[in-house]
């Protein structure tokens, strides 16, 4: 005849000491308490499930009360009885739990913060700040801390159409942009499963396509060049302003040039080594300096050689000068923001190198545009050097005849020695 167990009480388990080894206290159908050498006092559950024995924890006593370790108990046993594992619910209620907690942690804020750290690697410095810069001022004040997985359209759809009805489609076409990319990176990092930013395709007003300002009209390019020759105001903003048409690179990359890019005895001849870091593409870029780049920059360096930028800031130390500078100089010059801008330059270079001839993929690779397939891609990786300084020597030397207003005679590649 089995012995009897008789029901635990509250007095017992506190009167238990620990042993030098680990004990039970049992209440009965399973449940008990084991008195562990720390002094701890842990309820457990004992059950079998398909034929094998098992275990539940239900915590520490008197966390867990004896009234509350006997209900813990019935509620496993009634499992039993229906078929369920208790232990295997516990597992699964566990996970789920751990999963919407995930959930709920996983904001559109942070996944975003995530998403633009990746894509930093193959981004210029200045586009990658405008790109975060632009979701923290519009998207994450307004739904940043909601949980990706649970936003849908009509919670985004509303801060797109307020930006766009200040006029500024091209962000707003931009932002949905973003929101498109964060949401691809949430559902391959398993955080959402729709793309609620290709959701809204289509719920925008098409961006009316404007091309920046430029001259391109070989005497109107003259009289530019002229006008930039008279400009009174710092002579290294002058001399940012008579590169910027010889080099044609974007302007945040000409602002950002450093003395230590410039080798002027380079075994090809004198050129500007641009790292990868300071590209769009991510890609390092030479750009060949003519002869009148050389004159230029060598007359710069008694200026602002002894700093690290060519065109220094002259208000805060360490930085370069800011992006608003060429554009201000151009409108001192009677340059208005309809007529031409700072990146107006690379069009200027672009139309007339083309219509006088010059091999697009050479013109294209010293503009730095990527390569729109993988053939042009492998054969952009030579770079096209030789004739690439042979163009920028023939386009110094064409935009000084311009600027002397002489006689223009056209620079066709079949002219190049």
């Amino acid at each position: 005849m089995a012995k009897k167990v008789l029901p635990l009480t509250d007095a017992a388990i506190r009167n238990a000491k620990p042993q030098a080894k680990a004990y039970k206290l049992s209440d009965g159908l399973g449940l008990y308490v084991e008195i562990l050498p720390t002094g701890g006092k842990s309820w457990r559950f004992k059950y079998r499930f398909e034929g094998q024995e098992k275990r539940l924890v239900f915590g520490l006593w008197p966390d867990v009360s004896l009234k509350q370790a006997r209900q813990r108990r019935d509620d496993a046993r009634a499992m039993v009885a229906d078929g369920v594992d208790p232990g295997e619910k516990r597992k699964q209620d566990t996970a789920a739990q751990a999963e919407a907690q995930a959930v709920q942690a996983a904001t559109f804020e942070l996944v975003a913060r995530e998403w633009h750290a990746a894509q930093v690697r193959t981004w210029s410095e200045g586009h990658a700040v405008k790109v975060l810069s632009t979701m923290e001022q519009h998207l994450f004040p307004v739904f940043g801390a909601e949980p990706i997985s649970l936003l849908r359209a009509p919670a985004i759809l509303p801060v797109l159409r307020a930006v766009e009805a200040k006029g500024i489609n091209y962000t707003a076409k931009r932002l949905r942009q973003y929101c498109e990319a964060v949401f691809s990176y949430a559902i391959a990092t398993g955080r959402a499963e729709r793309n609620v930013g290709a959701d809204l395709r289509g719920a925008l007003a098409p961006c009316k396509v404007t091309n920046r300002p430029a001259i391109v009209e070989p005497k109107a390019v003259g009289k530019l060049l002229r006008a930039m020759e008279g400009y009174e105001g710092s002579p290294v903003t002058l001399a940012a302003l008579k590169l910027a048409p010889l080099l044609f690179v974007r302007p945040g990359e000409l602002r950002h040039a450093e003395w230590g890019e410039i080798d002027l005895d380079a075994e090809h001849g004198p050129q500007w080594l641009i790292p990868a870091e300071k590209m769009k593409m991510r890609t390092a870029h030479i750009v060949p300096l003519s002869r009148q780049a050389v004159e230029i920059i060598t007359d710069l360096h008694p200026l602002t050689g002894a700093g690290r930028y060519l065109f220094p800031c002259n208000r805060a130390k360490g930085r370069c000068m800011s992006n608003m500078t060429i554009n201000a100089a151009l409108r001192r010059l009677g340059y208005d923001q309809g007529e031409h801008c700072a990146h107006g330059f690379r069009a200027m270079a672009s139309t007339l190198l083309n219509e006088q001839g010059w091999p697009s993929d050479v013109i294209e690779r010293q503009l730095a545009h990527a390569p729109r397939n993988k053939v042009r891609a492998t054969y952009n990786r030579a770079e096209h050097l030789p004739e690439r300084r042979r163009m920028m020597q023939k386009w110094a030397d064409y935009l000084h005849t311009l600027k002397a207003g002489g006689k223009v005679v056209p620079i066709h590649r079949e002219n190049v020695g």
